[in-house]
């Protein structure tokens, strides 16, 4: 398993952006349009999992998430497996790149919002705070450090 860190140049990025409209998370969709209108910039990157010649998964490093007005940087979002590949440790994969990147940058923190339970917690993620997404559900937003 290999993980690239992309950028909207590289060979890789228009074929993450179709795996990720394609794929059947709903916000796979929404990371394809950022990609497509070239919304990464600067040190933004995504990140894509590979198993030879397949992309198995996705996660995005970026200054912002989905809950707005907060003052929390960056985000580790959009985190994605292909269903036949979980249970893999590939997310476990895709997170340490991008701390690792993160703190190449001179983080010392990232974030990452989610609603899921007990998930992102066992990779040393801590629960930090509690906020309404825009579309009404509360999201939890963790921290872990660099």
């Amino acid at each position: 398993m290999q993980i690239e860190s992309l950028i909207d140049s590289d060979k890789l990025w228009q074929d993450v952006a179709e795996y990720a409209e394609s794929c059947s998370w709903k916000a796979g969709a929404a990371l394809a349009k950022q990609m497509r209108k070239r919304f990464f910039s600067d040190w933004e990157r995504v990140f894509a999992a590979l198993d030879g010649n397949h992309i198995t998964g996705y996660c995005t490093l970026a200054k912002t998430d989905c809950i707005p007005d907060i003052s929390y940087t960056p985000y580790i979002g959009f985190m994605f497996v292909g269903e036949q590949y979980r249970g893999n440790r590939i997310s476990e994969k895709l997170i340490l790149s991008a701390l690792a990147y993160a703190k190449e940058l001179g983080f010392d923190k990232v974030y990452l919002v989610s609603d899921h339970v007990n998930l992102y917690e066992k990779y040393g993620f801590v629960k930090i705070d509690e906020k309404e997404a825009p579309w009404g559900v509360m999201e939890t937003i963790f921290m872990h450090p660099t």
